[in-house]
């Protein structure tokens, strides 16, 4: 097919061709990635008996802190970084292509919620704002800008004009113009509001992106949705996966069961075993096969932990012990 054909193809790829297209990308950033090439040669693993993804050696999240990944020659039109503690040397993804991830965010969106233009988005994101290498913050901005809702913008730590935002959709239908609400933000500045504005919310969306950042006690997901939950009246809370390397995300509706689009994969492997993945493990560690990271590396082992759910979709259980916290998860894996 061509690399050029598939980054031009990927946002209508099948789920039937997803294996075959993986192996082409897997073969071309083998090849033209050099940081990854150099990984695969370490591991002294022959790659001519490597066929199909399980066997693929996938690469550790946190060479993204020590090396520059890139799949090719080209000038990164934007460089996201992740939010860190003191001291701590962040994750950084160059972009080659802005446009592209724009086309991949709002086709994953759009795919699981509907168009954007039906939608006010409301964000509650402290702590973000402040650094423009915020993947997370990028992509809501963007969100706010197709969604062209005079109400859609960030609300930092202005919780009361938040509540009036909110209480304004619920007595003024007219207002709402039809549209739903997205609520979206960091678990604590969410449990924040929740422990001061307890009312049902109708036809709101509220999505946690995870992240204590310090500010509350690590909680299971399950948890914190039951907190959510009560406090506004919702059958079931939200979730957004995603992280700066990635450029694709994951949404969970409901339990914390994550969907992917047809590029994207969510793999366990075994915890004492980093090259054995096997989806029938009750709960292992997470590998990510994103294929839209066709420029940067496209196989990921992550320090996140979750399990295949029997009714579909994965489960994000939390993260490993002795990892860094990163401001997009919920708890620790002890």
């Amino acid at each position: 097919m061509g690399i050029d054909n598939i980054r031009n193809n990927l946002l209508r790829m099948q789920e039937r061709n997803f294996e075959s297209v993986a192996m082409e990308v897997f073969r071309y950033q083998s090849e033209h990635n050099p940081v990854y090439k150099a990984y695969l040669k370490a591991l002294g693993r022959p790659l001519n008996g490597i066929e199909k993804v399980e066997q693929i050696p996938f690469m550790p999240i946190s060479f993204f802190k020590e090396h520059t990944i890139k799949s090719g020659q080209w000038e990164a039109e934007k460089v996201f970084e992740s939010s860190r503690t003191t001291g701590a040397v962040p994750s950084r993804h160059l972009i080659r292509d802005l446009e592209f991830y724009h086309m991949v965010a709002e086709a994953i969106f759009e795919r699981t919620y509907g168009s954007l233009q039906d939608f006010h988005i409301l964000a509650l994101l402290p702590g973000y704002l402040e650094r423009d290498s915020s993947s997370l913050v990028y992509m809501v901005r963007h969100f706010m800008n197709c969604s062209n809702s005079p109400y859609s913008g960030f609300y930092l730590d202005d919780l009361d004009r938040l509540r009036h935002t909110l209480d304004s959709f619920e007595t003024d239908p007219e207002k709402r113009g039809g549209r739903r609400v997205l609520l979206i933000g960091v678990t604590f500045a969410l449990l924040d509001l929740a422990e001061t504005y307890k009312k049902p919310l109708t036809d709101v969306i509220i999505m946690e992106t995870g992240g204590m950042k310090g500010r509350r006690k690590e909680m299971v997901r399950h948890e914190v949705h039951t907190q959510l939950a009560d406090a506004f009246d919702q059958p079931h809370i939200h979730s957004e996966y995603g992280m700066t390397e990635l450029l694709s995300q994951a949404y969970a509706k409901e339990q914390g069961r994550f969907g992917t689009p047809p590029w994207m994969k969510l793999l366990i492997r075994d915890i004492n075993d980093p090259f054995h993945i096997d989806n029938r493990l009750r709960s292992g560690g997470v590998n990510i096969v994103d294929l839209a990271n066709i420029d940067s590396c496209a196989f990921i082992e992550t320090q996140d932990v979750g399990r295949y759910h029997p009714q579909g979709g994965v489960e994000i259980l939390g993260r490993m012990d002795n990892t860094d916290v990163r401001g997009c998860n919920l708890l620790l894996i002890r």
